[in-house]
């Protein structure tokens, strides 16, 4: 299938059952998880092709198990004008024309961007009264990534936690922000030819794993102390992001 023998099938399925299971468990990073792994082994374009339709669907079964839709929407409904804006812009138009070497540093750039970022500090508090510019910022920065790399968390993440978004709040506004921008994304990447037919085919076959792996880390989210999990999830993802650049640098 693609192009890819049973090994590479059964690692690329290997790949999403366990950012299911990160993302079961700590909220988010099944984007930073999957595109981060499989670009170590394949092209970065063919890594972000995948991980579309696991993200859409596993994203879309978090909004609805969070029943926050209607309310998320209306809060941060410029962050999510800005987000798809850019997304569509920068995914039509960079995407299938930036070089290799050049997305695997930005890759591995935003990467370690969010890990140590999130590993090291809690961004200050930002007012309600620069809300409306906050989103506005966070929501270009988010899309401008999330057009190249698929991975928006990083401005994202940021934004929520300067706003001290409660934890129900803040997996609904996780949900509803990466669904939405995965519209634009798939739109982008089906019109200049980075998704094709086989490619969008095996994407939506991985969502099987990704949501089976999502529902068991649910389940060890319950069971495990979900901080240290996600500090260790965090330092892998540093580890990849700076192999990525190794690899740009070669």
């Amino acid at each position: 299938m693609n192009g890819f023998g049973p090994e590479m099938l059964a690692l690329i399925a290997g790949v999403f059952l366990l950012a299911g299971v990160i993302k079961g468990t700590v909220g988010i990073g099944l984007p930073t998880a999957s595109v981060g792994m499989m670009s170590q082994v394949m092209d970065p374009r063919m890594a972000i092709a995948l991980v579309v339709f696991p993200s859409l669907l596993s994203n879309a079964w978090q909004i609805w198990r969070s029943g926050m839709v209607a309310e998320t929407i209306r809060r941060f409904w410029v962050y999510l004008v800005c987000l798809i804006s850019v997304i569509a812009v920068v995914s039509l138009t960079l995407t299938a024309t930036i070089r290799t070497d050049v997305l695997l540093l930005v890759l591995g750039g935003v990467i370690i961007l969010f890990s140590v970022s999130s590993l090291a500090w809690a961004p200050p508090f930002l007012p309600e009264r620069f809300d409306r510019a906050g989103q506005v910022v966070s929501g270009v920065a988010s899309g401008a990534l999330g057009g190249l790399t698929a991975i928006w968390a990083p401005p994202m993440v940021t934004y929520l936690m300067a706003r001290r978004v409660q934890k129900d709040a803040f997996v609904a506004a996780t949900g509803v922000m990466i669904f939405a921008g995965t519209i634009p994304l798939i739109g982008g990447l089906w019109s200049n030819g980075v998704i094709t037919g086989p490619t969008a085919g095996l994407s939506i076959l991985m969502t099987i794993p990704a949501l089976a792996g999502f529902t068991v880390g649910e389940r060890l989210r319950r069971r495990l102390d979900a901080d240290r999990f996600r500090t260790v999830v965090l330092v892998i993802f540093l580890i990849m992001g700076l192999n990525l650049i190794r690899r740009a640098m070669l």
